[in-house]
């Protein structure tokens, strides 16, 4: 309140919340350990997991500090489950992974990704199709049983009652 110029109320909020270099420096080592602490959850996926990785990068970059996409590709290939080792071969076996963008990398994982899905998707419907196709006959089984057993109690009854 005592600062009477929109610069110098400027370059006392910029001091206050910016913090200097030693601050921004810390922040960054806890962004980086944040980082290499990452790994992806098997119930997660792989666009999912990318974007956490990219939000840590994205912060270390805004503080002023060099972040390569080399290292979110290397931390990628390393930490993602045993599902996609035949992608990551595949790769390994065509490109030199050392050149690889992460955009062809995520495009490559997410494929096989949707491919499962998919796969899983088929299996579900088809055993729900035989579910549904075991139960309709259960419940024919199951009616025919009822007519027989409701045709002669119908059939006692019309005894019982023609006696009377």
């Amino acid at each position: 309140m005592s600062l009477k110029s929109a610069k110098a109320i400027w370059d006392y909020l910029k001091a206050e919340y910016e913090g200097d270099d030693r601050i921004k420096g810390l922040q960054v080592l806890n962004l980086i350990r944040d980082f290499e602490l990452q790994k992806i959850k098997e119930s997660k996926t792989i666009k999912e997991y990318s974007d956490r990785l990219m939000i840590i990068a994205n912060r270390v970059r805004l503080l002023g500090s060099e972040f390569k996409y080399s290292c979110i590709v290397e931390k990628i290939l390393v930490t993602v489950p045993e599902r996609f080792e035949a992608t990551i071969t595949t790769l390994e076996n065509t490109k030199d992974l050392s050149k690889i963008t992460l955009a062809k990398l995520l495009n490559s994982l997410q494929a096989q990704e949707q491919r499962r899905v998919m796969r899983e998707d088929e299996i579900r419907e088809g055993e729900l199709a035989a579910k549904h196709e075991e139960s309709g006959r259960y419940k024919k089984k199951n009616n025919k049983k009822n007519q027989l057993t409701n045709g002669k109690e119908a059939a006692r009854y019309n005894k019982k009652k023609q006696s009377r």
